[in-house]
């Protein structure tokens, strides 16, 4: 660690079945002193001890784990000048999160006594309402509903690879609202005022990624207005954000099937930010089913076609 530099911290914490140790690893592999599971007492003692970039797995397996107890020890790093903690919370969907229990026939920590499904829905049920005071409190929420394991392992590179370098990293996704919100996003924006592509036969099978299709949303007399809008009120909030200490942001664009308007304007506004020097992932929940390579833009020449950035 440079002279000076506060130590990194990544508490890794979240419902069981729903990837921490996967995390975990991740963050190994980049190079951090990794301990799952330590008492909280001991965890703020190991935070102290060394330089190296620390991460700790944090749940309700830790002995007695108390979620405020969690906090106050946040608190108390996070007031440190000496430590930059993170805080990351894995969760998925209850559903998801029995059929991995099920299928593997593991124990979860909290079930209680009874036929296995029962036990195991009952110890989710307990654990997310142990636990919801860190969701809160989390920097990056990792939702694993819908997530593979390579793609997850992309998102923690991005997020901690030391080359990373400081500051505001920017994620921008396309969502479906029949799917779901993603739970993980700052900001939302609702596009479904747009003219509907799914409705073109020719259109139908295509995505936001296609030329013909951005440009049939963007000829909507709507869209010029709520493209300059949106930029506006994006341009002063994202150097606040990075000012007030904020490392991730990550801003949603959400539509009936989440495959064309969401996408465009994901595409387009990834393009824009990248164009005014943040750090951007790309993310197309429903047609990708997760995280996308960082986008290219050496081809692009024409600032006002957006739309037809390719990924690389």
């Amino acid at each position: 660690m440079d002279a000076g530099k506060p130590r990194e911290v990544v508490l890794v914490t979240g419902l069981s079945g729903a990837g921490k140790a996967s995390i975990l690893n991740v963050l190994e592999d980049l190079g951090f002193e990794t301990v799952d599971n330590p008492p909280l007492s001991v965890l703020e003692a190991l935070v102290g001890d060394g330089a190296q970039a620390l991460a700790a797995g944090v749940d309700c397996r830790t002995r007695d784990f108390d979620a405020a107890a969690a906090m106050r020890l946040l608190d108390r790093l996070r007031m440190r000048p000496d430590i930059a903690v993170t805080l990351v919370f894995a969760t998925a969907e209850p559903d998801v999160l029995l059929r991995r229990f099920t299928e593997t026939r593991r124990r979860h920590p909290l079930a209680p006594g009874g036929p296995l499904g029962n036990r195991v829905a009952d110890g989710i049920a307990r654990e997310t309402g142990l636990m919801a005071p860190l969701v809160d409190a989390a920097d990056l929420i990792v939702d694993t509903t819908d997530l593979p394991l390579p793609d997850m392992r992309r998102l923690i590179e991005r997020r901690f690879r030391p080359e990373g370098g400081p500051g505001l990293a920017v994620t921008v996704m396309s969502f479906a609202y029949p799917k779901g919100l993603p739970r993980e996003a700052d900001l939302v924006f609702d596009l479904r005022f747009l003219t509907n592509p799914h409705y073109n036969p020719a259109l139908r099978p295509l995505t936001g990624r296609d030329a013909a299709v951005a440009a049939f949303i963007e000829a909507d007399p709507d869209f010029p207005a709520f493209w300059a809008n949106l930029t506006a009120l994006l341009a002063p909030l994202l150097p606040r954000y990075a000012v007030e200490g904020k490392k991730y942001l990550t801003i949603a664009f959400g539509c009936t099937g989440g495959k064309h308007r969401s996408v465009l304007a994901a595409e387009r506004l990834a393009h824009h930010l990248h164009h005014d020097g943040w750090r951007v992932d790309l993310i197309h929940r429903e047609i990708g089913g997760g995280t996308l390579p960082p986008i290219a833009l050496g081809a692009v020449t024409d600032p006002g076609r957006e739309a037809l950035i390719q990924t690389s």
